[in-house]
């Protein structure tokens, strides 16, 4: 059986939608290949190990039929760059070592970002004998600049010149988005591009195709990284909670200023849930009304995953993030289009869109819209004919 190696800064026991996708792409492919994955010991979104794994320089174990191996890393979710800088360096280390020491298949898919470790996996492994995949779910440097995580410099210029150097040495790159294989194109016009969403496979556990109720409180509910780009504290700080209750699930670098901001506030209707396993998540999920996609500016490139999770599961949706996302809501049908940082807007569509027009989506009808455009078994089966 051919092989396969996965590079990832991210996969389970951690959770988020980059260890989700790269999870799910795993065991997808073992059926085909003999799939290996390289990641990180543990850590994210804590910055520190977890439990099970400290004091190790490397785990191997297998999981799902997969072999995962875990090497060394100096974990941190600090805010601080050059901390966060060494975190990464400290990883693409690890894996120079790896590399140096063990034999690497021929075909190798690599997560990007971080862009570092990306770079790092294809200078060490470019060869004409390899097929080098890269996976960009989203464009950095350029996201970390709208962001403001980066400024226009000399460290700007040197990531960009490491993401031009990724994408010249690819030669198939997986984009999450159209805008995403646009902005490759500009770059270069040597390796093959596929779209390559995040589809979701989700299998359902309870019928919750009856249309929710109209006369009582509204009960949105947002899952996922609590971080800067998401801007959660802030939606906390704008919502109307006229009518409605806001429920929280995950965890992150702002986890401290939701709990500090709920406890100066006792008396909204915020209730934080902490982080719970994925598929305990998707039957909590289940139960509520809408749930809401945001971010605090619309990012190039971006379409974040929960929108074709959300859609999987039945849920209708408020998007609060602009950009390729916003149409892919707009298109299906998946709920309601706000424009980033709109919060008189965003007030405006909950009180008089979505309380009054909630029981027109169905959930049935929404995993039905998620079962024809956001297939994931199609969109694999594409990309195992590519490493064939």
């Amino acid at each position: 059986m051919k092989k396969v190696l996965i590079i990832s800064h991210y996969y389970p026991p951690e959770m988020g939608a980059a260890s989700n996708r790269i999870h799910q792409l795993a065991k997808g492919l073992n059926r085909n290949f003999e799939v290996t994955v390289l990641s990180p010991l543990p850590n994210y979104p804590e910055g520190r190990i977890f439990n099970q794994y400290r004091g190790k320089l490397k785990d191997s174990s297998y999981e799902d039929g997969i072999r995962v191996i875990r090497l060394w890393i100096l974990p941190s979710n600090s805010k601080n760059k050059a901390v966060r800088f060494l975190s990464m360096l400290s990883y693409s280390l690890s894996l120079m070592f790896y590399f140096v020491f063990n034999a690497i298949p021929k075909r190798v898919i690599i997560q990007s970002p971080p862009l570092l470790v990306a770079f790092t996996s294809i200078f060490f492994l470019r060869s004409r004998h390899r097929k080098l995949v890269l996976n960009v779910s989203d464009l950095w440097p350029d996201a970390a600049l709208n962001l403001g995580a980066v400024k226009e410099g000399l460290v700007y210029s040197t990531l960009k010149r490491m993401e031009s150097f990724n994408y010249r040495n690819a030669h198939l790159i997986l984009g999450q988005s159209n805008e995403i294989l646009q902005h490759v194109k500009r770059i270069t016009v040597y390796p093959k591009l596929m779209l390559y969403r995040n589809f979701p496979r989700i299998k359902i556990m309870d019928d919750a195709s009856k249309p929710p109720k109209t006369s009582y409180t509204i009960r949105i509910v947002y899952a996922g990284l609590i971080g800067v780009a998401q801007g959660v504290v802030e939606l906390c700080q704008h919502l109307n909670f006229q009518g409605i209750e806001f429920h929280i699930y995950g965890s992150g670098p702002e986890t401290a200023s939701l709990k500090a901001f709920i406890a100066s506030h006792p008396n909204l209707p915020i209730l934080y849930h902490g982080r719970i396993e994925r598929q305990a998540l998707h039957r909590k999920l289940m139960t509520y009304d809408v749930a809401i996609v945001p971010l605090v500016k619309r990012i190039y490139g971006s379409v974040p995953s929960k929108i074709f999770e959300l859609a999987a599961l039945g849920i209708p949706m408020i998007y609060f993030g602009g950009g390729e996302g916003e149409g892919i809501v707009s298109d299906h049908a998946l709920g309601w289009v706000v424009n980033p940082q709109d919060y008189k807007q965003l007030n405006a569509t909950i009180q008089e869109e979505v309380k009054p027009n909630l029981f027109k989506f169905n959930k049935s009808s929404i995993r039905a819209i998620s079962l024809k455009h956001f297939n994931y078994d199609t969109q694999l089966q594409e990309l195992k004919k590519e490493l064939l």
